[in-house]
């Protein structure tokens, strides 16, 4: 009866610890970007939330990051940034209008960028672009869906 309490206890224990070396995917920053995408898929404003850093997000932008190329869109509130990008928002249209494929990361300690190509099906058109990362309370967040040199 003892082993049999011994053995339970040290699978318990083993168990405990294959859950704590499980890889944590919020320390991989193209894993993140990938995970963004599936949340923009199914509409989870609440995991959108979890990978957009959104004081960064909302200060003033020089180009629009839905590929519109023109002029701008600022956003004031987190709100508007969620609803850009889940159903009836532009940057979704946009981007969900491409095949997108997340590329390489480079990791530069606090903060890293990882490419992701947008193809236009129809033109086969490339836009590739470098998402902006950073690391708050050790989880990577998205401060910029297109990161320039210098930045």
């Amino acid at each position: 009866m003892y082993k049999n309490l011994l053995a339970l206890f040290l699978i318990g224990i083993l168990a405990l610890g294959g859950c704590s070396s499980k890889p944590n995917t919020d320390q991989d920053p193209r894993k993140v970007v990938i995970k963004f995408f599936g949340a923009m898929e199914e509409n989870d404003d609440t995991a959108l939330a979890h990978y957009i850093d959104f004081e960064r997000m909302m200060k003033p932008q020089s180009a629009d990051y839905a590929l519109s190329g023109d002029t701008a869109r600022n956003f004031k509130f987190p709100t508007e940034i969620i609803d850009d990008l889940m159903d009836g928002g532009l940057t979704k249209q946009r981007w969900f209008s491409m095949q997108r494929i997340v590329n390489n990361a480079e990791d530069f300690g606090d903060s890293a960028t990882v490419e992701v190509s947008f193809i236009n099906p129809t033109t086969n058109t490339q836009y590739l672009t470098k998402f902006g990362l950073r690391k708050i309370n050790d989880i990577w967040k998205i401060y910029s869906f297109n990161v320039r040199d210098g930045e």
